[in-house]
């Protein structure tokens, strides 16, 4: 019988021409708008589920009723709730109840888990009244086993 070689008959599992990174698409586009780098394109990318709807959480956090082309109820609507500071009683609960309808209504698969607000007056040294509004909400996204996060974001306020 003849002599076989099997130097060509297939490639070892080590191989570094079988390891190829699978990279993942772009889910989004990050706010605010940034020059991209890199696979991101022209604008800066999430390329995650979860920082893109940390975006888009926020995004809603901070729409407000008619700012939205085509979705006149679009948001949270928390700018009224600025100008009434001095007149509403009870801020966080009705900044809370607002958030909690809009992403019901547009993010349903976010589950809010807690809110808190702090009230900075001293943010003008000119005294004219100006003060900032920080918000924080902690949710967690069921569907993709994440939890423990949070987003913060401010609200100015003339009052």
């Amino acid at each position: 019988m003849g002599d076989y070689s099997f130097k060509s008959s297939g490639v070892k599992s080590d191989d570094p021409r079988l390891v190829r990174e699978v990279l993942s698409p772009p889910r989004g586009i990050k706010t605010p708008l940034e020059l991209g780098t890199g696979r991101s394109g022209i604008f800066q990318m999430h390329f995650n589920d979860a920082s893109q709807i940390s975006d888009n959480l926020k995004n809603l956090i901070l729409t407000n009723w008619g700012e939205r082309l085509g979705n006149y109820y679009y948001g949270a609507n928390l700018r009224s709730l600025t100008t009434e500071m001095t007149a509403l009683e009870d801020f966080d609960a009705e900044a809370m109840m607002r958030i909690q309808a809009a992403v019901k209504n547009f993010m349903p698969y976010v589950e809010l888990e807690g809110f808190n607000s702090t009230i900075d007056k001293a943010v003008s040294s000119e005294g004219d009244g100006m003060s900032v509004i920080g918000i924080t909400v902690r949710y967690n996204i069921p569907q993709l086993r994440i939890t423990g996060r949070a987003i913060s974001t401010q609200l100015y306020c003339i009052g």
